[in-house]
């Protein structure tokens, strides 16, 4: 499982989700996240179905952000949950052993409540504040990620305000890979923005 170019839908309702997929799968994402704040949990299994079809055939895992139900519902291979969301170590009975687990980190404190062995990767940030989402906490910087990165227990991906200019960066700090929102789905071509994503990260 590769996390390094993490595309994290913005909201159906704001963007064409299905058509920014699929321009990230061609421009060679390797993992897809869907967040909807918005959405219901029907209106979001069908979502998460038409994309999964999408993602699968490419070997992309397709990564549900908070309602477990509808991963479920819809096949994705996992999970990822903050940590105002349920106990991720219930979240990992309700998906079982074979599912991906993700959980966000915002602060040093909050990797010594990681219960061992049950979490896959954290997601660490916001590095930087972004629009994308108004109620994160506050920004932790490049020092604040490396500093996660060192005492993290799984893999860490950094996400929050961050973009093609910070691979270099992003790499340094210990990350293996970055969540982007807006550096895909804000580009006027999201295809070729995810391309630079990718090539950027791996010559990095």
């Amino acid at each position: 499982m590769s996390l390094s170019v993490y595309f994290v839908t913005p909201d159906a309702r704001a963007a064409p989700v299905e058509d920014l997929v699929a321009a990230a799968l061609r421009g060679g994402v390797t993992a897809v996240q869907l967040r909807d704040k918005t959405a219901t949990d029907a209106e979001m299994i069908a979502l998460g179905r038409r994309l999964h079809a999408l993602v699968a055939p490419r070997g992309v895992p397709l990564i549900i952000n908070d309602r477990v139900e509808v991963m479920l519902a819809c096949g994705a291979e996992g999970l990822h949950v903050g940590q105002t969301d349920a106990p991720v170590d219930e979240m990992r009975r309700r998906i079982g052993p074979g599912r991906i687990l993700g959980l966000s980190i915002e602060t040093d404190a909050q990797l010594a409540h990681i219960p061992p062995g049950i979490v896959d990767y954290i997601g660490v940030g916001p590095v930087r504040a972004t629009g994308s989402k108004t109620d994160h906490a506050a920004p932790i910087g490049f020092d604040g990620l490396a500093r996660i990165c060192r005492a993290a227990p799984v893999p860490a991906v950094a996400i929050g305000g961050i973009g093609l200019a910070d691979v270099a960066a992003l790499k340094a700090a210990g990350v293996v890979g970055m969540a982007v929102i807006s550096a895909i789905a804000g580009a006027p071509d999201p295809e070729a923005a995810t391309r630079a994503l990718v090539r950027a990260w791996r010559l990095a």
